[in-house]
């Protein structure tokens, strides 16, 4: 009979332990519960960490995050409003604002991020769509580069780039915040920030793209190319213009010498065949003779030539009686 009861005792207290486990439960930092009574939710939501009562068998907890949460979506192929079809890649951040509402709208966070997807696709669209790409791609606070940088953008893209900005992407990012949040507090949930993280053309725009980012560049380098020729020629047409200067001032210097030297070679045979006019009309003589003569000519001298007259005399012997 001892052993009955004591067994009896035993289950009794196991029972006892086993519902006073299922009364407690504990919440970490960074969660919150509902606490559910036959599958529905009862009372407000605990946000408290800690140790928690509930009652034992009927009532069960579903805990959530507390904390920021994040959802990316899925790239979208959106036209802006100039018809440029773009890659459109947004990110959000955002955190269960009410937990039991939350449970009872989505119920589980991969329930919130489809939802999320649908409100926040849809509004990321509907603004694209309304908006320049240049008023996408840049702040309202963007300035356009100073001097040198626009030196080599054509006139067009000069145009585009001091186009000014009427909202720019943090107002466009501003305005799909306040849009969604419109729609998102009836789901428990609180959209803390929504961003942009990258666009980009369509494939087949961005071939178009590059196409024209080449031949812009071509078009750049033959400027450059051309504009270097120019100046080539520039300098090389100054370069013959100096040397022909220089050349013509030499040849001027080179006749002025060569005619003072003359006049004074011209003086000097003056003055010296002016001493002897004798000499200067028998050296005059020889010049002739020896300018009109050449290997196969042969000289014919008469006995009373003044010329045969002085090789004779010249060849005559000191003291020997000319013949």
């Amino acid at each position: 009979m001892n052993t009955m009861l004591k067994a009896g005792l035993g289950v009794f207290v196991l029972a006892i332990l086993f519902v006073l486990s299922g009364a407690f439960y504990t919440l970490e930092e960074g969660q919150q519960a509902v606490v559910l009574q036959f599958g529905r939710p009862v009372g407000q939501p605990v946000t408290d960490a800690g140790l928690h009562l509930k009652l034992p068998l009927i009532q069960d907890v579903r805990r959530f995050e507390k904390r920021l949460l994040i959802w990316d979506g899925d790239p979208n192929q959106i036209p802006t409003k100039g018809r440029e079809f773009i890659w459109v890649d947004t990110t959000a951040r955002w955190r269960i604002a009410d937990a039991k509402k939350f449970l009872e709208s989505v119920a589980t966070e991969a329930g919130a991020q489809s939802r999320l997807n649908d409100i926040i696709d849809s509004v990321v669209r509907d603004q694209v769509s309304a908006s320049e790409l240049v008023e996408l791609v840049r702040s309202a606070s963007w300035e356009v580069p100073p001097g040198e940088v626009l030196e080599e953008i054509p006139a067009e893209m000069q145009e585009e780039l001091k186009k000014k900005i009427v909202r720019g992407r943090e107002e466009i990012t501003r305005t799909i915040l306040g849009e969604a949040r419109k729609i998102i507090p009836q789901y428990g949930i609180e959209l803390v920030d929504v961003r942009i993280k990258r666009l980009n053309y369509v494939e087949s725009v961005q071939e178009k793209v590059y196409v024209r980012m080449i031949s812009e560049r071509k078009r750049i380098a033959a400027q450059f190319r051309s504009e270097g020729e120019g100046r080539s020629a520039e300098i090389l047409g100054t370069m013959q213009k100096e040397l022909s200067q220089i050349r013509s001032n030499a040849y001027r210097q080179v006749q002025e010498i060569r005619g003072k030297g003359d006049a004074e070679a011209a003086r000097v045979y003056g003055e010296s065949y002016g001493g002897d006019p004798e000499f200067y009309a028998f050296s005059r003589t020889l010049e002739a003779y020896r300018e009109g003569q050449n290997k196969n000519s042969v000289m014919i001298l008469t006995t009373e030539s003044d010329y045969y007259r002085y090789l004779k005399e010249a060849g005559a012997q000191p003291g020997r009686p000319a013949r």
